[in-house]
């Protein structure tokens, strides 16, 4: 009876947070509602008896992913205002693929429940007694589906390059590091000491 009623509140409540997120308008309140969504998920794995990856989204998603969005959104000024210009023009379109998306996830709960094509699907591996939830984890993730499990590392790489590639910009102006220069330098010149005049700077050209 507890459980229940514990599976039915914390399932409302990470619906109701998931929706404040795409719905808040203030960003920091998007990632407030995020962080509330992802403790109350990590509450449903606890009563599914996966403990190990309740600990694993409390750990990396609240206390790193979210965090770190936090303090983007709050450190970043971002014209938000302009963001939303387009959003009355875009609505009808997400309206459209929102509701294909509820449609397909209807299809696959009504095939699930009536024992459809998910009749003779395997019985998920569970811990046992003599096998903890971290072992049972790590066998089906490195046995079953170690080639999924790699290809996600794969996308993972190609996406942190790409945003990479996106956000390294040589501006002019900016004196960054040259690190050739820096190893083929005369040992012998290495250091030297300077002479600089009471409130004037020194250019480039005398530093190189």
């Amino acid at each position: 009876m507890i459980a229940s009623i514990a599976f039915y509140l914390m399932a409302t409540v990470t619906v109701v947070a998931a929706l404040l997120v795409v719905t808040a308008r203030n960003p920091v309140h998007s990632v407030l509602w995020l962080i509330l969504a992802f403790f109350s998920a990590a509450g449903l794995f606890v009563l599914m008896g996966a403990e190990f990856l309740a600990m694993l989204l409390v750990v990396v998603y609240v206390g790193a992913v979210a965090v770190l969005f936090l303090f983007v959104v709050m450190m970043l000024d971002v014209d938000f205002v302009r963001l939303r210009e387009g959003y009355a023009r875009y609505l009808p379109l997400a309206a459209i693929v929102a509701g294909v998306l509820l449609a397909e996830m209807i299809m696959i709960t009504l095939a699930v429940v009536q024992g459809g094509v998910a009749a003779d699907a395997t019985v998920p591996v569970v811990a046992t007694p003599d096998q903890t939830n971290i072992e049972a984890i790590g066998r089906v993730l490195y046995t079953d589906y170690v080639y999924f499990f790699q290809a996600a590392g794969i996308v993972l790489l190609v996406a942190m390059i790409g945003a990479i590639t996106l956000t390294l910009r040589h501006k002019p102006g900016i004196k960054r590091q040259k690190i050739d220069r820096q190893v083929g330098r005369d040992a012998g010149k290495a250091m030297e000491v300077k002479s600089i005049p009471t409130g004037q700077g020194v250019s480039s050209e005398e530093l190189s």
